[in-house]
């Protein structure tokens, strides 16, 4: 008999608002029963007319184990009223009025049947997770549920522990809410008296925790790490100290183990033991794991994230948010008080962010951009709680009309994507199987798509693929996990295979065409080396073929325009063009390592990579100023061979010169002085002529590079390198831009140079703002008044320079310095420049550039 849970309380109000509405939000915390009690008590309610219930889960073990608990409820085997379906497996029958499924699947069972007939609910369960399969899942319902049921609605229920449930209900059409206490008990909570550092030595930490534990508490203990490469590094710390405490067990639990292990590091230890989980952020939801009374908190998880820049998804470490800390804490509640220790102070527990980010925000789209072609709907048009980013959309499209899914003119699937949206599998390894159902290599592409999405099966730290191939053909299978992943994948790739035959044929059917019958999983993959590897990595990748740098083995530049690198003895740097199936490194690097490629015969680029090879010309010129004139057959970025391109018009060599000039600057140009200050002359007119609504050119730095093309590239149809740069006549080219009688205006506005008392003429400096008059002081004896220029309307700023041509003075106001400050300066310059004339009154003496004994 199904004990009493505090879900129990909530099913009345549950039942009357689906009965009365036809969706609804239940939040519930960990342990209530809202997985294990909520299908079976909506089962036989009477707006379920004997239909079937849905419910998503978002991973598989917690499908599995979901359906093992409601079908124990129900004292019946999994597969008659209770079922499940996953990848890889499905155990259902014609009985089975419950569904347990992976949020995957959803989706999958959407395309084929939008109006899900003979569904009567679906149940979103963890649905604070976020994750993009339930996000596109639940847009889909709402969206197919209008078109379709109108008679019998589907109804729709979101379950979730930590859940904005405002959000969701607005997003529902203002569903009710109904919301249980659950049952927690009391969780004592240590927090760390230190900030971890970029150096934290979280392994260390969490072993010396973990023994504290042992020694004060009884009861197992589970460990939150980012990963599983930390979950063997603590591992082997805790083994130094585990002999001290022989009743405890040892086991892992994170997403690439195969689900016998899961269940294995789910299960209640044995009388008279305890165990030691080590767990990723798998644990933090879906599964109980018995005897759990102390959780230790890494506070770490590592997540995917999607680089539109670079076309990867990597694995990012990051802080775990208010949210899930509390869901890892609870667990060590769910039976009896419970302890948890934080690797963080206090003080930082309010500073992580609230909840973490949906996937959707930040994972690669190209999946769901499919399966949206497919359906015919724009994201627009759907209902998202969290719309997918339009960037990251619009990139997943564009590479859907590289793959040759999409067709851009009518913004829809081509043939080739309704096939390849057909199977359960990414776009890129859907493509990549159906072209070699063409060439014969249907298996192989296979195995490939069935390998990719899983753990190495090598542990050699080469990247040929062919070893991983070698494995799963059966030549070098070591060790029982290593045999058990190496069958999950085989049977993985046979229903691949026949899933590709199955969408063949009713292809084949429908419009009437012919595509070769795939063959058995072992006809054409047992063979020890095969250059076809490549070919079908790059029909995948084709963004990541990569070619060797010359002089630089290890180190390859991508298609996608990014850097990857080898390990220094890998095998593989033998090679100068690689197909590359898996890279990744830390974000914000500028390069990539290499961990899963195979040699790329460029013979193919000819054959059966044709079709993505670009052929143009270039005529650019290189960084270091020489005209570059070829035709280029290229790759994404790569340059597969040139040749060169002999005949060139002068405008299409003028353009290559005006590009490089643009991205240089102009100062690449031959100025002179004199140019710039004529220049600078032209400026200060035509300031002055926009208040007379006077037409003088704009010569400024800002125009002459926005007109580059009108007013220098009539002049360039000859040059071929910078050095000719030298004889281009720039001053004639820029005095060609003044119209008569402009030259003669500029003369008398803005003179080059003007005439002092004294009787001299001095050169005007128009570098300056205002410009500058440098001359000395005695010249200036009896003007009263400031020079100005330009019609009057600019006063010069003079530099009254000693007899050593030193400045004495800098002012615009002539006058004011006779009368204010000349005496001061006369003052202490007549002892140090006695030859020269100093004047008591400067106004009425001669001006003049000589010495005392010259003028008498």
């Amino acid at each position: 008999m199904t004990p009493t849970l505090p879900i129990h309380d909530c099913l009345p109000t549950l039942k009357s608002a689906l009965a009365s509405h036809h969706e609804a939000v239940l939040e519930a915390p960990p342990g209530a029963g809202k997985t294990s009690i909520v299908p079976l008590a909506l089962l036989t309610e009477a707006w379920m007319k004997h239909q079937k219930i849905i419910m998503l889960e978002p991973r598989r073990v917690a499908a599995k184990l979901a359906a093992q608990r409601l079908a124990d409820n129900l004292n019946e085997p999994v597969g008659k009223t209770v079922g499940y379906r996953i990848r890889m497996e499905t155990k259902t029958s014609a009985n089975t009025r419950i569904e347990v499924v992976t949020e995957g699947i959803l989706t999958r069972m959407l395309q084929h049947d939008p109006a899900l007939e003979g569904v009567g609910l679906i149940i979103f369960d963890e649905f604070h997770e976020r994750s993009i399969d339930a996000d596109l899942g639940l847009a889909l319902c709402l969206y197919g549920r209008e078109l379709f049921r109108d008679s019998l609605p589907l109804k729709l229920l979101v379950m979730s522990a930590t859940l904005d449930g405002e959000a969701i209900s607005q997003l529902l059409n203002n569903a009710p809410i109904i919301r249980s206490q659950g049952r927690q008990y009391p969780i004592q909570t240590h927090y760390s008296d230190t900030r971890p550092t970029t150096f934290f030595d979280i392994e260390s930490a969490l072993a010396n925790t973990i023994e504290q534990a042992l020694e004060a508490h009884s009861g197992s203990v589970l460990v939150f790490l980012p990963g599983q490469h930390e979950i063997r590094r603590l591992s082997n710390k805790i083994n130094a100290f585990l002999p001290h405490h022989p009743e405890t067990l040892l086991t892992p639990m994170y997403g690439n183990l195969t689900l016998a292990q899961q269940q294995q590091a789910i299960a209640p230890a044995p009388t008279g033991k305890r165990k030691i989980v080590l767990a990723t952020s798998i644990a933090e939801t879906s599964l109980t794991i018995d005897g759990v009374n102390i959780v230790i908190d890494s506070g770490q998880s590592r997540l995917p994230k999607y680089d539109p820049r670079t076309g990867l998804t990597r694995l990012t470490t990051q802080r775990v948010s208010q949210a899930a800390s509390q869901q890892r804490a609870g667990r060590a509640g769910r039976l009896e008080a419970g302890i948890c220790y934080r690797l963080w102070p206090e003080y930082q527990q309010s500073q992580l962010a609230p909840q973490a980010p949906p996937e959707i925000e930040q994972a690669d789209l190209t999946s769901l951009a499919l399966q949206l072609y497919q359906w015919g709907v724009t994201p627009g048009e759907l209902s998202w709680l969290t719309p997918p980013p339009q960037a990251a959309f619009l990139q997943a499209t564009e590479l859907l009309v590289s793959l040759g899914a999409v067709d851009r003119s009518t913004n829809s699937l081509t043939p080739h994507g309704e096939l390849i949206a057909s199977l359960a599998v990414h776009p890129r390894f859907a493509h990549m199987m159906v072209i070699a159902n063409t060439l014969g290599l249907e298996s192989k592409a296979s195995l490939i798509a069935a390998l990719l999405p899983e753990r190495d099966i090598d542990q050699s730290h080469q990247a040929d693929i062919c070893t991983r191939l070698d494995k799963l053909s059966g030549y070098t299978v070591s060790g029982q996990n290593e045999k058990a992943l190496v069958r999950t994948i085989q049977q993985q790739a046979k229903r691949h295979l026949s899933q590709l035959s199955n969408s063949l044929q009713e292809t084949n059917s429908r419009h009437n065409s012919r595509h070769n019958a795939p063959t058995s999983i072992n006809s054409n993959v047992q063979q020890k080396t095969d250059t076809n590897n490549g070919l079908l990595i790059a029909l995948a990748y084709p963004d990541r073929i990569a070619k060797q740098r010359p002089n630089q083995p290890t180190h390859y530049l991508l298609a996608n325009g990014r850097e990857a690198i080898l390990s220094t003895n890998d095998s593989l740097r033998n090679h100068q063009w690689l197909a590359v199936a898996n890279s990744g490194g830390k974000q914000g690097q500028s390069n990539d390592n290499i961990y899963l490629a195979a040699p790329l015969d460029p013979a193919e680029f000819d054959h059966r990579l044709g079709q993505q090879v670009i052929t143009h010309n270039v005529v650019q010129w290189t960084e270091d100023g020489k005209l570059l004139a070829e035709r280029q057959r290229c790759m994404g970025k790569l340059i597969i061979d040139s040749s060169p391109i002999n005949t060139l018009c002068e405008e299409e060599k003028a353009r290559a010169a005006i590009d490089w000039i643009s991205k240089q600057g102009l100062g690449v140009l031959p100025w002179t002085p004199q140019i710039r200050q004529w220049q600078a002359r032209v400026i200060l007119a035509a300031e002055q002529s926009r208040n007379n609504q006077k037409a003088w050119p704009d010569l400024s730095n800002q125009h002459l590079e926005k007109t580059i093309n009108q007013w220098l590239q009539p002049h360039l149809g000859a040059i071929t390198h910078k050095k000719q740069l030298a004889n281009i006549d720039l001053f004639s080219i820029l005095q060609g831009q003044l119209l008569w009688p402009q030259p003669k205006l500029l003369d008398e506005y803005c003179p080059q140079r003007i005439s002092v008392p004294s009787g001299s003429s001095h050169a005007i400096d128009y570098l300056q703002s205002p410009p500058v008059l440098a001359v000395k002081l005695q010249e200036m004896f009896g003007c009263q008044q400031t020079p100005r220029i330009n019609q009057g309307n600019t006063p010069l700023t003079l530099h009254l320079l000693s007899p050593a041509k030193r400045p004495l003075q800098v002012t615009q106001d002539l006058a004011s310095f006779w009368k204010n400050s000349y005496q001061d300066v006369k003052k202490e310059m007549k002892g140090r420049y006695p030859k020269h004339p100093w004047p008591d009154d400067p106004l009425t003496a001669v001006a003049t550039a000589k010495t005392k004994r010259h003028l008498s």
